[in-house]
């Protein structure tokens, strides 16, 4: 590979959401897991699902079809939760997206990255970062930096914390058995 691809290739995890794919910078995801059971958390929106436990400690869920306003959807054999790496000034919190399922990594020209439409997607434009094209199909490149906010960042390393000082995020529980893919 030239050292000009390797400047214009980007690389991307592909998922679904309901009937649109969505892409996310490769950079950004660290594991994808089984769906397994997640704990409530009391008194957070409807979207933040609850904790998972990753290796002894609590990651915070989000489900991102209501993150997004799109309908809930039933768990399926091929419903995945993505962990994810927010950058946090120096530092980066882990974040687990409820995705309906997992489909490849790509690699896409940033030339056939389209700058997001005005209007005719059903979730917010600042939330995208571009529109790809990948043979017969548009992928929706989220800006996952701008899907959470910082707010919304501390508020998931608060859930993180309340579960691991209750002393609930040391252990795997019956399902907590996530497997990287």
């Amino acid at each position: 590979m030239s050292e000009h691809e390797s400047e214009t290739l980007q690389r991307f995890l592909t998922l679904t959401l309901d009937r649109e794919h969505f892409a996310l910078d490769i950079y950004s995801v660290r594991e994808i897991l089984d769906m397994t059971d997640i704990t409530r958390i009391p008194q957070t929106p409807e979207y933040m699902r609850g904790v998972v436990n990753v290796r002894g400690s609590a990651v915070p869920v989000v489900d991102l079809r209501l993150k997004f306003g799109m309908p809930a959807a039933e768990r399926t054999l091929n419903t995945r939760i993505v962990i994810l790496e927010i950058a946090r000034g120096e530092k980066a919190s882990a974040v687990g997206v409820i995705a309906d399922s997992v489909k490849e990594v790509l690699e896409i020209d940033s030339a056939r990255i389209d700058p997001p439409p005005r209007m005719g997607t059903g979730i917010k434009v600042d939330f995208i970062k571009g529109i790809a094209r990948h043979e017969d199909r548009f992928l929706i490149v989220l800006d996952i930096a701008r899907v959470f906010s910082t707010d919304e960042v501390l508020a998931l390393d608060g859930l993180s914390l309340r579960r691991d000082e209750a002393g609930e995020g040391g252990e795997d529980a019956p399902g907590d058995r996530a497997s990287a893919a």
